[in-house]
């Protein structure tokens, strides 16, 4: 039993393949999958993949890098598609600062101007979500990419009121025991295989096994050996099996255990 808790099936990546892609899955031991919504739209689609897959679940919310495009009524809507029981989280949502104007044209006049925009809007769209997952007795799946600070600042005072995944989580152990503190969790993708992921590796070594869990971000960030490849949630195993030798653990205590952790975050139903 092993659990690929973030995935996004609804990408043009899987459109003429997701049944195959689903049968490879089951075949590797992923007996379940988390479809991430990016977008209203893809949270949509996310919804109606949850509802035609048993072993697919659902959630929903607006990425940083789309709050630019939500609209004045992105939450009324987003709170709509999140009443499907199908749903288990709010997300993914967070902030994203790796394409500011600013670090792509630093010498743009406008760029600082645009960059303050950017975040604020960004940080209002994080927060409604927030406030929604609150709302709706939600957890939420978080995007962090380039704010750390800024991302925690706006999560501490929600401390208490849910719980929240770090995911693609490559940081130091001292960041993940910040996370630890604040009671939440993180997600390890196929970055923590690569040769250059010392960090990652480190925290996977360290944190306790109740604090994580595993995903692919497929299509992206496939592990070792299928680095720079399509990524598809069967390659949960290559992550999990690597994690499992850093720890000293056996992957099958491993996979049980981090998919006992995503069952008491997420709260999947029966």
């Amino acid at each position: 039993m092993l659990f690929d808790t973030h995935a996004h099936l609804d990408f043009p990546d899987f459109e003429n393949d997701l049944d195959a892609l689903l049968a490879r899955a089951e075949a590797a031991g992923v007996t379940r999958i988390n479809t991430i919504g990016t977008t209203i739209e893809g949270s949509r689609q996310a919804v109606a993949l949850a509802e035609k897959y048993s072993q697919v679940y659902a959630v929903v919310g607006v990425h940083p890098n789309s709050a630019d495009e939500a609209g004045d009524h992105c939450i009324d809507e987003l709170r709509q598609i999140a009443q499907n029981p199908r749903v288990v989280a709010i997300g993914e949502a967070g902030l994203d600062y790796y394409r500011l104007p600013g670090k792509q044209a630093p010498d743009d006049p406008t760029a600082a101007e645009r960059d303050r925009a950017i975040k604020a809007k960004q940080a209002t769209v994080f927060q409604q979500q927030l406030d929604l997952a609150v709302e709706l007795g939600l957890n939420i799946v978080i995007h962090e990419r380039d704010a750390w600070d800024d991302t925690l600042a706006v999560l501490r005072p929600y401390t208490g009121k849910l719980r929240a995944v770090y995911h693609c989580f490559g940081k130091s152990p001292a960041h993940a025991r910040v996370l630890l503190e604040l009671g939440h969790m993180m997600s390890f993708t196929g970055i923590v295989t690569f040769k250059n992921a010392a960090e990652a590796q480190d925290t996977a070594r360290q944190i306790p096994p109740e604090s994580f869990m595993f995903e692919t971000d497929c299509p992206f960030l496939a592990p070792v050996p299928y680095r720079g490849k399509r990524c598809e949630p069967a390659y949960t195993r290559q992550t999990a099996e690597y994690v499992a030798l850093l720890r000293g653990e056996s992957f099958a205590a491993l996979a049980e255990r981090t998919s006992r952790n995503a069952t008491a975050f997420f709260r999947y139903p029966n």
